[in-house]
């Protein structure tokens, strides 16, 4: 199932189908500011049972669900995996996040990484303020809406996760994935030399871009069942 940074995203839901073989499920949720959280995190968690409901029909294995999203999509993939968990809900078997988008509070520079990033400080104000309003930076805000608030990753499905190294989520994606190790979760992480935000979209014909879409699409090949 996936969750993406809409049209972006949607745009190579072909590769990795044909790359991966496996079927995929796309979800359109609410946006923000129209429609702030909780919208979008429940929005999948409705796709995500509706998926479960019609799995026989579909001809879908319900015990290898996974959920997949880059970007701003990724951190709500990340957020629906809290929200399944607090709700007891459906399973899922294991969450793929593309460089995503986890942690509200990062809102301060890195000198080493200013001149090269496409998303800035700036922009992921602008972007959390649109999600969580006044809560934004404060105390409170559950991770099922911004991620990298977790601090026990007990009970989450295993996770695939990469990063550009140049990339401004970089440094709370290493911590992300810290706290699933910590908590003996298991974690395929992977950061591309030289690469900032979303950098397939920009050269998807590089090697490098060519070697993530390999690696997601192993990643959707070795969903072990529940």
């Amino acid at each position: 199932m996936l969750s993406g940074s809409v049209k972006m995203f949607e745009a190579f839901v072909g590769i990795y189908v044909s790359q991966s073989g496996v079927p995929v499920l796309s979800v359109e949720y609410r946006l923000p500011p129209e429609h702030p959280a909780p919208a979008p995190v429940e929005d999948t968690y409705a796709g995500l049972i509706w998926l479960h409901e019609h799995a026989a029909e579909l001809g879908v294995d319900s015990k290898r669900i996974a959920i997949m999203g880059d970007s701003g999509g990724g951190g709500i993939t990340a957020g629906l995996a809290h929200l399944a968990k607090e709700k007891g809900g459906p399973g899922i078997a294991k969450q793929i996040l593309i460089y995503p988008m986890l942690d509200d509070r990062n809102v301060k520079p890195d000198d080493h990484l200013t001149p090269f990033l496409i998303w800035t400080p700036m922009d992921n104000e602008t972007g959390w303020g649109v999600m969580l309003g006044e809560r934004r930076g404060k105390e409170g805000v559950p991770p099922k809406y911004a991620p990298a608030r977790m601090t026990d990753a007990t009970g989450l499905p295993p996770m695939y996760i990469e990063t550009g190294e140049l990339d401004l989520f970089r440094d709370e994606i290493y911590e992300y994935a810290r706290k699933f190790g910590k908590a003996g979760v298991s974690v395929e992480m992977h950061v591309y030399p030289g690469c900032p935000h979303a950098f397939e979209y920009f050269a998807p014909n590089s090697k490098v871009a060519k070697q993530a879409f390999e690696n997601r699409a192993k990643a959707m090949q070795t969903i072990e069942p529940l």
